[in-house]
């Protein structure tokens, strides 16, 4: 399918590893200039090279924090205006509630909400004026069904969630969506640490723990991040302009629910 996106710009935050690059793959492939982002100059030099191989040409990148503002700024600086804007940033470490301070859910807020926030504040304004843009905000299927030992990532992840609702529905009449994609266990390093983590607790071997997830999916398995990449590129194609506001669970089945 042609996805209509052909020359567009996007900036993916996160992207040097994991969801993130899977969705820059997948917009790249489908004719997007491409900028990644990610804290780590090696590995996003790396991701760069792999990604302008695969796709015949350059693909530009920043090594920048996303959660502070000269971050945020030196992504901007080098594509200020961008058709579609992803959002992505790792969650917190996984922990027990009564240890997390006020320092540590600031912290939580500041990367899982306010940044991108900051960054649909200073992207929105030109989609609106050109009467097009997607905007995408990678979270968690923790948000509808919450899992243990993230709680510092799904409440920050819980209120970005809430603040772009409405805004969701302001801009949706000059042509620009705003969606969240919830992954459940795709096979990432975020998804290794998890396991790492609750492994500790549980007294188990992290691969038990996998074993266990793999068999209680009705997948029986975990979700491959170039599936998550397509369907981030098709919310941000031409064909989903009339969805909007959404939260697409992508979880192969596993929350128990109806909505």
């Amino acid at each position: 399918m042609d996805l209509g996106i052909k020359g567009r710009s996007a900036i993916v935050c996160g992207s040097s590893k994991g969801l993130g690059l899977a969705c820059a793959t997948a917009l790249a492939d489908a004719g997007v200039e491409v900028l990644l982002n990610g804290r780590s100059p090696e590995p996003l030099a790396a991701a760069a090279k792999t990604l302008s191989d695969r796709i015949g040409w350059p693909v530009a990148s920043v090594a920048a924090d996303v959660t502070t503002e000269a971050g945020r700024a030196a992504l901007l600086a080098a594509c200020p205006e961008p058709d579609i804007l992803i959002n992505n940033a790792a969650g917190p470490a996984p922990g027990l509630f009564e240890d997390w301070g006020e320092d540590e859910w600031h912290a939580a807020l500041q990367a899982n909400m306010v940044a991108p926030l900051q960054l649909i504040r200073a992207t929105i304004p030109a989609m609106r004026r050109r009467g097009w843009g997607r905007i995408l905000n990678i979270t968690s299927s923790a948000v509808k069904s919450p899992v243990a030992m993230l709680g510092l990532s799904t409440g920050a992840r819980l209120g970005l969630t809430g603040a772009v609702a409405s805004l969701a529905r302001e801009a949706a009449c000059d042509g620009v969506t705003i969606n969240n994609l919830l992954p459940g266990y795709f096979d990432t390093d975020r998804l290794a640490g998890v396991f790492a983590a609750q492994a500790r607790r549980q007294n188990v071997s992290p691969d038990e723990l996998r074993a266990r997830a793999e068999a209680g999916n009705p997948t029986r398995r975990v979700g491959r991040p170039e599936e998550f990449g397509a369907a981030c590129a098709f919310l941000a194609s031409t064909h989903a302009g009339f969805i909007n506001g959404q939260n697409l669970l992508m979880d192969g089945g596993a929350f128990p629910g109806v909505f």
